[in-house]
């Protein structure tokens, strides 16, 4: 099924709604506890209680309104579900801190597997709105799978060296800054190896 097109605006507030209401909550109540069941939570664990349901609804009204989902965010959704669970179940924040270390792995594994078997699976997510030539295709998706080993590298020195604080501003913002700085270096590499418009015709 066709993807089918959605405002960008929309598209935006569902894919980082959760992760700024995520942030909004701990900053709120980082400090604060809250007695359930004879347990005490503390604001993280309260963030995390309310991320995964919000992601879980955003997620869904997503795969509503454009008819589908890619592998990632499915992914995403499920080690969020799981790890962020546990996080609540357990009372621990550190499952929820190592499920952005297992995502980034998961992503750059992927896009490694599919380079050992000669298919840049980024090709087949991305060929429609980002016509290149195959060269440059193998080339991000290297860069791509070395770029998520890094990020999963930094996460865990990050949440095991830092404080909480500063890992839930990494996770809001870092990881947002970096991806954007990661693609916008791509530049001189999608226009080396753009598509004229009579080959993309002919394909």
């Amino acid at each position: 099924m066709s993807e089918r097109k959605i405002s960008p605006v929309v598209k935006a507030v569902l894919e980082w709604g959760p992760v700024l209401v995520f942030f909004v909550v701990y900053m709120k109540f980082k400090d604060a506890t809250v007695m359930f069941h004879g347990t005490e939570y503390h604001g993280f664990i309260l963030a995390t209680a309310l991320f995964i349901p919000l992601l879980t609804v955003c997620t869904l009204i997503l795969w509503k309104l454009t008819g589908r989902l890619a592998p990632m965010q499915i992914a995403t959704l499920v080690l969020v579900v799981v790890f962020g669970g546990l996080s609540v179940w357990l009372n621990d924040p550190r499952f929820f801190k190592m499920k952005v270390t297992l995502i980034y792995l998961l992503f750059a594994g992927i896009l490694g597997l599919g380079l050992m078997l000669g298919k840049p699976w980024l090709q087949l997510v991305l060929s429609d709105n980002l016509p290149m030539k195959p060269e440059g295709w193998t080339i991000l998706t290297k860069r791509l799978a070395l770029f998520f080993l890094g990020l999963a590298v930094l996460n865990e020195v990050i949440w095991r060296t830092q404080s909480e604080e500063l890992w839930v501003n990494f996770k809001t913002f870092g990881l947002m800054i970096l991806m954007f700085a990661f693609l916008m270096a791509q530049g001189g590499l999608l226009k080396r190896y753009a598509l004229e418009e009579d080959e993309t015709d002919e394909g």
